[in-house]
């Protein structure tokens, strides 16, 4: 059984976390364009994606974060013990994200590490999104500090 509540003490180098799947829709991408004011052509214009690249209009490259970001938040495991996070690192944009793609995240515990103080511990985490395919669209680190378990 997992811990009801996570703190720095549960994890440890080489634990993997699954995310469940969530599709991106053609709503999604033009939400995001209306609220991020990015409605450069390649994602919101089908005609003239027709002609570029991708042949259609691709999601932006942070929609695809922000949802993986989103994907590990429901895990549940890091809600209680979040201080902040400390930084994205080597983030990769490996393939487009359309609509219609369904995609998950895997989180894997690469290091854990208190603070010099010891009043909290630093998780290194690596994560991959990938689409219905298994293919990787992104990936990248992202550190966290967390509280440790109160005494």
């Amino acid at each position: 059984m997992p811990p009801a509540d996570w703190f720095f003490e549960d994890f440890a180098v080489g634990q993997e976390f699954r995310t469940q799947r969530r599709t991106i829709t053609e709503a999604d991408i033009a939400s995001f364009a209306g609220w991020s004011w990015d409605t450069n052509p390649v994602h919101t214009d089908a005609v003239h994606s027709a002609g570029g690249r991708f042949g259609e209009p691709i999601a932006h490259g942070v929609l695809g974060l922000s949802v993986a970001m989103r994907l590990v938040s429901r895990l549940g495991v890091f809600e209680a013990c979040s201080i902040a996070l400390l930084g994205i690192d080597g983030w990769r944009f490996e393939r487009p994200i359309m609509a219609g793609d369904t995609v998950r995240c895997t989180l894997v515990i690469t290091g854990v590490r208190a603070t010099s103080s010891g009043t909290a511990g630093i998780l290194d985490r690596e994560l991959t999104l990938t689409n219905q395919d298994d293919d990787v669209v992104q990936r990248g680190s992202i550190g966290l500090m967390v509280a440790r378990r109160p005494s």
